[in-house]
């Protein structure tokens, strides 16, 4: 019987012959059909550390070195990089048959936003769902909710121990992650949702929210403790959301103008009426997806803020001089007043700009793809990926882009969709509009719905912390935190602490 010792050296001996052979065959017999590959020494896992280490990083040392289009290997698969405008283009507007989203997102997606939607479902089923919740995203609705949320973040800042008192220091990312649960409860799902939200279903969106986690990518149903509480949180949430809507069926509730209500008289093309395990999945998706983007982009307004003093007294007197009345008092916020803050506007696209919460997006090739304008094509089993911050941080098309400067959009104008480039994939017309260097809702048929509720709820969050707030940095920090790429979604590291004083 061969020693231990034997047998690990026979191990490590055929790693070494492995990775002797990988970096012989990268160097020596590159495959000119295909993108260039990025060398590492450590295939199956160094680019994938380095990579989620900080992915614009990553990205923007490997276009130097091999230009727009390069593979490397994340967690074992192949990645096809296409970066710049003709990249968000080329895989943004993929068409459906040769690229394909749920394959690569349903592992991560599915046991966090449940059976049959979304990414549980095919294409068409998903189009028609956003058709569906569409209804709480009309301009009828973005008037209400203005009201809404402006309620929602007043009481918040009546009521926080946080904020109590004439001055203090808050960390802004679990301060706004609150505030932004309340508002897209409020807004998106009513009061009978929005009273729901206890300390119990914090903790229950919490555990949710734990799914998230980068290696369930891989291993969706490992029984890791992160796995464990987010199964249970889904069941729990569901089960929340499945009693509303049985109370309604019951005439228990009195119905209302709300999504729940909306929903239940919803029907496919094929005349079956929505289940209503799917509305409660769904009713969790919206929660989720109008709360993750919010959250992060609030809490890096408030900390570029207060690393800058002067653009939040700025914000501030706009509000005077665009709405205060002849004493000085400003009344509550409409939807047609917020058009004429527009510097407020500027500072939620500069923060998009610079903090797009999502890095990077993928789909999986399904059949060969030439890529544009080279010889290459990538092959079916690949993963190509897009990240419009790279554009959109990248020196082509913004002067200094590493400075948080919303007053570059005093003079720049977003690129209005082209009517020749609209499109209806089943839930209304929208733009395929792919072809610029700001995309922070994507583009194609996965493009977010609910950008317009986004600006309008950061704009109103915004003003309304401005008017009771001045910010400033802790003593000794300079500049804001830097990124956690730890989760699908970038957000601050914590802690992120900032003085405030209240007005």
């Amino acid at each position: 019987m061969p020693s231990t010792l034997s047998l690990l050296a026979g191990s490590l001996a055929l790693c070494v012959a492995y990775v002797a052979a990988n970096i012989i065959r990268q160097l020596l017999f590159p495959n000119t059909k295909e993108p260039p590959v990025v060398f590492h020494w450590l295939p199956w896992m160094g680019s994938a550390i380095t990579y989620g280490r900080d992915p614009y990083k990553f990205l923007f040392a490997a276009r130097a070195k091999y230009g727009d289009v390069f593979t490397f290997v994340l967690l074992g698969r192949n990645v096809t990089v296409h970066l710049g405008i003709a990249g968000n283009d080329f895989v943004f507007n993929g068409k459906e048959t040769h690229v394909n989203a749920e394959e690569i997102y349903g592992p991560l997606c599915n046991p966090v936003f449940g059976e049959g939607v979304v990414y549980d479902c095919p294409n068409s089923k998903l189009m028609e769902q956003k058709k569906f919740v569409k209804f709480g995203l009309t301009t009828d609705a973005l008037k209400a909710h203005v009201r809404l949320i402006e309620h929602e973040v007043v009481n918040y800042i009546k009521a926080s121990r946080e904020l109590k008192g004439p001055s203090g220091i808050i960390n802004v990312p679990p301060v706004m992650a609150q505030i932004t649960i309340f508002t897209a409860a409020i807004a998106l799902q009513g009061p009978e949702v929005r009273s729901k939200l206890t300390n119990e279903f914090a903790s229950l969106y919490h555990d949710l929210d734990g799914g998230f986690s980068p290696i369930n990518f891989v291993l969706p149903h490992a029984p890791f403790p992160h796995n464990i509480k987010r199964d249970r949180a889904q069941l729990k949430m569901r089960t929340i959301y499945e009693a509303i809507i049985a109370e309604r069926r019951a005439g228990k509730i009195p119905p209302t103008n709300d999504m729940i209500s909306h929903l239940m008289q919803c029907s496919y093309k094929d005349s079956r009426p929505v289940p209503d395990s799917e509305i409660a999945n769904m009713m969790i998706t919206i929660l989720m997806a109008g709360q993750h983007n919010s959250s992060n982009i609030a809490s890096w307004i408030i900390l570029h803020l207060a690393n800058e003093p002067q653009l939040c007294e700025e914000l501030y007197q706009e509000q005077i001089d665009q709405l205060a009345d002849e004493h000085g008092n400003l009344p509550q916020l409409e939807l047609r007043t917020l058009e004429k803050l527009k510097l407020h506007s500027s500072v939620v696209k500069e923060t998009l700009r610079m903090h797009n919460a999502i890095h990077s997006i993928m789909r999986l090739v399904k059949q060969p793809l030439p890529v544009p304008n080279t010889s290459w094509t990538v092959p079916p089993g690949h993963a190509v990926l897009a990240s419009p911050g790279i554009s959109a941080n990248g020196d082509e098309y913004f002067v200094n882009p590493t400075k948080w400067d919303p007053h570059r959009w005093d003079d720049r104008i977003i690129e209005e969709d082209d009517e020749s480039e609209m499109v209806d994939y089943g839930y209304g017309r929208t733009s395929r509009g792919t072809k610029s260097a700001y995309l922070p809702f994507g583009g194609g048929r996965h493009r977010c719905i609910g950008e317009k509720f986004a600006y309008l709820n950061l704009e109103v969050i915004t003003a309304i912390m401005v008017r009771n707030f001045r910010f400033k940095n802790v003593d000794g920090r300079e500049g804001v935190p830097g990124t956690d790429y730890s989760t699908m979604f970038s957000r601050p590291l914590e802690p992120a602490e900032v003085c405030w004083e209240r007005r």
